[in-house]
């Protein structure tokens, strides 16, 4: 069968109709095997994707998981920025993206030449920037940390260096609090962590007093400032698996209440509704692009793939590698 490549240029993913008779996941798996593929998913994705997943986890360690595998084909599904990272990691590897328009709003906070102005503004400053970024603000970035070891990344920098924090202001706010650190924050946010509701959060709470509110720390201060613990996505999956109550009051992507939910059957998870969310819940609309569908399309016609200049990744590794070599050194 031809392929129609304007599907991707106006679509951003093959729009491919599918046999209805097929089993999407039988085929996928033979796909897998036929072409040496993995899948990623991250913990935002619809739940049926994380199940036919090789992996399911946060964007780094999922990019870190691919690289270790002889894997020749990476699928991502997760967002461009993720999908870089992961090309980054694994130059000899192909990856591939089931839909080109699953961006990031935070990412997309952070356009290139404004923040090249502004770190250009700044000489004095040593730029940390959170990994949810384009490959082009990696590439200006000293040092990229994770939402899992911001804090430390931070801490492990002299008091005296002045440091530019890009690009969640909320994450910022959150590390310069518990460091006592006067980072200079870029204005960016992720517009799932951003726009929940405290109003709605505290009815919800009233309404189960016997629930922990969890939320990440992308979260505005006042979400923050009543949640009983804060955590990257994988701390708060592992804070709700060891934690003996048997509720929670999630303030985070919803996604991750398929694995929490499949880690503690008998638990309780309310996910935390956004200001202007008509469901009980604050979903990412770019996440929510991937499907079964798009997945078995992009691995059998190995379309779109993600592509980065070699000098790009090269800069753009440097930072990665810093942190990682940091991290290392301090047993994290």
């Amino acid at each position: 069968m031809s392929i129609n490549l304007s599907d991707i240029k106006e679509k951003g993913f093959l729009d491919i109709d599918i046999d209805k008779s097929i089993n999407l996941t039988n085929e996928i798996e033979k796909l897998k095997k036929e072409k040496n593929a993995i899948i990623l998913a991250h913990y935002y994705v619809e739940g049926e994707i994380q199940e036919i997943a090789d992996f399911v986890g946060d964007s780094l360690a999922l990019s870190q998981e691919a690289a270790k595998t002889n894997a020749d084909i990476i699928v991502f599904a997760g967002v461009h920025f993720m999908a870089e990272t992961a090309k980054t990691l694994s130059p000899e590897k192909k990856v591939l993206l089931p839909d080109l328009n699953a961006g990031c709003s935070l990412a997309d906070s952070c356009p290139t030449q404004d923040f090249a102005k502004f770190v250009k503004e700044h000489p004095s400053h040593m730029v940390i920037s959170y990994i949810n970024t384009t490959a082009e603000i990696k590439a200006l970035t000293d040092i990229v940390c994770t939402s899992s070891n911001a804090k430390e990344i931070v801490e492990s920098i002299p008091n005296d260096q002045k440091i530019i924090f890009a690009p969640d202001k909320n994450l910022g706010n959150y590390v310069n609090g518990v460091t006592g650190r006067e980072m200079l924050l870029w204005n960016g946010a992720c517009h799932v962590h951003h726009e929940f509701s405290l109003e709605r959060i505290l009815e919800l709470k009233k309404e189960n007093p016997d629930a922990k509110i969890i939320a990440h720390p992308e979260c505005q201060k006042p979400i923050l400032l009543v949640s009983d613990f804060i955590g990257s996505t994988s701390a708060l999956l592992k804070y709700t698996l060891n934690n003996n109550l048997n509720k929670f009051i999630v303030a985070t992507e919803s996604g991750i209440l398929h694995q929490m939910k499949k880690e503690s059957p008998s638990k309780i998870f309310i996910p935390a509704p956004g200001e202007d969310s008509t469901c009980a819940c604050n979903d990412c609309n770019y996440m929510k692009l991937n499907s079964v569908k798009k997945i078995y399309n992009c691995l059998k016609y190995e379309l779109p793939e993600i592509k980065l200049d070699e000098d790009l990744r090269k800069k753009s590794y440097v930072s990665i590698k810093r942190m990682l070599d940091i991290s290392k050194k301090l047993g994290l």
